[in-house]
């Protein structure tokens, strides 16, 4: 059998190979590529965008990547169409696995190449996220911190939803073309079916990155006392905004209360080419920071490689998810397995992922007091935490192993695979 996966992150040996600096998100598929491809009598290759001229083909390994040029943009992309022909003529694969519906980059494969059997594996659902996606910041703050940066992109919080609705549109060209859609979650399956109502919806949960499941586990004694991670939080569905409310709840109660945030400083604008790129959101969390003094008390960690997340999640006294919106999130299974408290929103696919006061903490994503009073209870209750953390491992370890979550995959390919 020959399996073509479409990805949406260029996996490092192909980056290598052109001399691009290899990505730190998209961590999980790399380990399970390599599972993939070490069956039997299977043939093995994946293909993405980058921002080359021409398109590239390399055998690293016994897998074949094929990189394709493309600039990013939010309507179909016509263009590529050439290209996914070619390479499914090259390649001439049984199952096409795309993992995604974000872009519409594998959406021109479909249609350029009908004859191909495709599963289409659900990461975030952009159309029906559209609604979520200004984290409920109103109306007059998204006016209030406009930047030169958003004006010039046209990519500001106020039509964010708009833009995030256009691009809903063609996600659910995937639905209807696909022959399998594979979810893991009560809330990707309810919303495929509102899509489309005959697709042929597939459990199979995801595997996490290989670091993870040999990583030492949380300590409470080993955690930094009173300090918070939060994974990313470079947009508002992340939900930083109503994080620093809550935290201005806290401070007077524990005034070494710290945030470490993975991925890219926002709020930082100390050069001027700082200041020019800095978007609405970036100055609408700069503006929350001057209102409630804290400053001194959130760091940005800038972009985070697989053992970087280990060590925060390690020695965080609570991970946090506060989004507007998750299906179902890698940084909870991470912080779980690992053994982190967590305390998330209780928005879409995470409630599958988390029992309330056994293996997590869940709030309403509004309610910025549960918030605080939830950090409050990891903080100071030690036998609560400790509960947490033993559920959390042995919930994620059944979540995210590796073998089950292979051979359902592989089970998937074959059904489909053989249909006539």
């Amino acid at each position: 059998m020959k399996i073509l996966w479409i990805t949406n992150t260029i996996f490092p040996a192909p980056s290598l190979a052109i001399g691009l600096k290899p990505p730190v998100v998209g961590g999980w598929m790399y380990g399970l590529a390599e599972q993939v491809a070490g069956q039997c009598n299977q043939e093995f290759a994946v293909a993405s965008c980058y921002s080359g001229k021409e398109v590239r083909k390399d055998v690293i390994e016994g897998i074949t990547y094929y990189t394709i040029p493309f600039r990013y943009h939010n309507s179909y992309p016509k263009e590529l169409e050439h290209y996914w022909k070619f390479i499914c003529e090259d390649f001439i694969p049984d199952v096409v696995h795309i993992h995604g519906t974000e872009y519409a980059w594998g959406l021109a494969c479909m249609k350029i190449h009908p004859y191909s059997k495709y599963v289409v594996s659900i990461q975030g659902m952009i159309g029906p996220c559209s609604r979520y996606v200004t984290g409920g910041i109103s109306l007059l703050e998204q006016w209030k911190n406009i930047t030169f940066r958003d004006i010039l992109r046209g990519d500001t919080m106020l039509f964010a939803q708009k833009r995030w609705e256009k691009m809903g549109e063609l996600e659910k060209e995937y639905y209807q073309r696909a022959d399998i859609i594979i979810g893991r979650t009560s809330w990707d399956y309810a919303r495929s079916k509102v899509i489309n109502k005959t697709c042929n919806y597939q459990f199979c949960n995801e595997s996490l990155r290989n670091e993870f499941y040999l990583a030492e586990k949380w300590k409470i004694e080993l955690c930094t006392n009173y300090s918070i991670f939060v994974s990313q939080a470079g947009v508002p569905l992340k939900g930083l905004h109503k994080v620093l409310e809550a935290i201005q709840l806290l401070k007077d109660e524990f005034p070494c209360i710290t945030i470490r945030i993975g991925g890219s400083n926002i709020i930082s604008n100390i050069s001027i080419k700082e200041r020019i790129r800095m978007g609405g959101y970036g100055k609408y969390i700069k503006s929350l920071l001057r209102k409630y003094n804290l400053y001194d008390n959130v760091r940005f960690l800038g972009p985070l490689e697989a053992k970087e997340m280990i060590r925060e999640y390690q020695s965080a006294n609570v991970f946090l998810c506060p989004s507007s919106i998750e299906n179902s999130p890698n940084s909870v299974g991470e912080a779980q397995i690992i053994g982190t408290p967590v305390v998330a929103s209780y928005v879409g696919g995470t409630p599958d992922m988390i029992i309330h006061k056994e293996s997590g903490l869940l709030y309403r994503f509004e309610e910025v007091e549960m918030l605080a009073n939830f950090i409050r209870e990891v903080f100071t209750n030690h036998e609560l935490t400790a509960h947490l953390s033993q559920n959390a491992i042995l919930t994620a370890k059944k979540r995210h192993d590796m073998l089950t979550n292979l051979n359902r995959l592989i089970e998937i390919y074959n059904s489909l695979a053989c249909a006539k």
